[in-house]
């Protein structure tokens, strides 16, 4: 199994690039950087695990500046958005800044996507809740056009627009593996339509073989081979028991996650997790 870890990469932990060295030196697969642009106060949208909105969610960089931070002293870590908010960004400018991290990593892209949660959020950019699944389909599909021809176009019921030239095209292809956040059956059938890998919360998911079973039927059903479908697990918890058990379920990988404290104190987690690398890989 494929380790990666997961943190929000804000303006008071560790600097990203510090970040993916250090987690690329204890042998880990994958870094995932989380977004949200901003956070609304009116705070009318409940967190979804409850409680008090976490300091990090407002405190974010913008995941492809950091990922670039650290793909700049890195060599072979995997380097994901976890996940990016594909509704609130221009498909457009997005599928440029993909494909131009994808350059210049020398392929290192995990676009991990998600359809949000935060009402308000969305609205600040324009972007109506309710159509927001539609939106996020359109925009990747739009994106995959721009990355795979030479002069793209796409013409949708929320996207549109008229032959395009844009370059760089992604250097992995036809593009970066697009990797669905989501835990509901809806989210299997949207991974199965156009996503090449599942990521769902392990917590959000009390049965995961069952899971599984659909996502396969689901992907037959559509003419795709299950296994070309990767699946990871984002939040997993760092105990070997638990990992093996996911492992042999036909998780492909275990994203782990630290909290955004002092450095001192995530390179001191970093190690307490390292152990697992060697004993779940």
């Amino acid at each position: 199994m494929k380790l990666g870890v997961a943190i929000f990469p804000t303006d008071y932990t560790i600097r990203p690039d510090d970040f993916g060295r250090a987690c690329e030196e204890r042998g880990f697969e994958s870094i995932w950087f989380p977004e949200h642009t901003h956070i609304p106060s009116s705070r009318k949208t409940p967190y979804p695990a409850g409680g008090e909105l976490p300091k990090e969610y407002s405190h974010t960089h913008d995941p492809f500046v950091a990922l670039m931070a650290a793909a700049a002293v890195t060599k072979t870590i995997k380097l994901a958005t976890g996940i990016c908010l594909v509704i609130e960004r221009d498909p457009i400018v997005t599928a440029k800044e993909v494909a131009s991290l994808d350059v210049l990593s020398n392929g290192r892209v995990l676009f991990g996507i998600g359809g949000g949660w935060n009402v308000e959020e969305m609205e600040n950019h324009g972007m109506p809740f309710v159509t927001r699944w539609k939106l996020l389909r359109e925009r990747i599909e739009a994106m995959k056009e721009i990355w795979t021809k030479d002069e793209a176009e796409y013409h949708g019921e929320l996207v549109s627009f008229d032959a395009i030239w844009s370059w760089p095209k992604p250097l992995q292809k036809p593009h970066p593996p697009i990797i669905l956040g989501s835990a509901s059956k809806m989210g299997i059938k949207r991974v199965v339509d156009y996503c090449d890998g599942w990521i769902p919360i392990g917590l959000a998911l009390p049965d995961l073989p069952g899971a599984m079973k659909d996502l396969h039927a689901q992907a037959k059903a559509k003419g795709r081979d299950p296994q070309s479908i990767e699946v990871s697990i984002f939040w997993a918890p760092p105990d070997e028991g638990e990992l093996k058990r996911y492992q042999d379920m036909g998780v492909a990988r275990g994203v782990l996650a630290l909290p955004s404290v002092e450095k001192d104190q995530v390179l001191q987690m970093l190690d307490g997790m390292a152990a697992l690398v060697d004993k779940v890989a």
